[in-house]
């Protein structure tokens, strides 16, 4: 909140000149238009949080269009009160509108949980198990890592999953 993209459009291009990639806290705190200016001024892969996509339509659907991923923190969002329990968290209604989530921790000692802590805090609302792998496969998907790395790890869900029935 008080801190927009575009104070940070020198920094992100300096960034990209060393070829590194392209990642923006935006939407957690500050407004929807922020993970518009991160799309758009610092042309932002991959959103952290964007919990206030709910309040722009027209940008919803472009961040499932252009596949561009959430790395939601359920956890450090319910600690910060952006939203008030983990019911009303947004990553199942992203997930109905298309769009690309993974579930991560956010300065867990911080705020409260690791990864698993935090797909834990999603199993006890309603998401399925079904939607909890998707979370995961996601996350392979939407990660910097190699297409022979993503295989990999795929390959291990997928064997994961098989094993567990789902």
């Amino acid at each position: 909140m008080g801190y927009p993209p575009e104070l940070f459009a020198d920094q992100f291009e300096r960034a990209r000149s060393f070829g590194w990639h392209a990642v923006a806290h935006a939407g957690e705190e500050g407004p929807a238009d922020y993970i518009r200016q991160a799309l758009d001024l610092l042309r932002a892969e991959r959103i952290d949080h964007g919990t206030h996509l709910l309040d722009d339509t027209e940008l919803m659907e472009r961040v499932a269009r252009d596949g561009i991923a959430l790395t939601c923190c359920p956890l450090s969002n319910l600690r910060l009160q952006v939203i008030n329990s983990m019911n009303e968290h947004p990553i199942a209604r992203f997930m109905r509108e298309g769009v690309t989530c993974t579930v991560n921790s956010d300065d867990p000692a911080y705020f409260g949980g690791y990864v698993a802590a935090n797909y834990e805090a999603l199993a006890e609302t309603r998401l399925s198990m079904e939607q909890l792998v998707a979370l995961a496969g996601n996350s392979i998907d939407a990660s910097f890592a190699d297409d022979a790395r993503k295989t990999t790890m795929r390959a291990q869900l997928d064997s994961w999953r098989t094993a567990h029935g789902f």
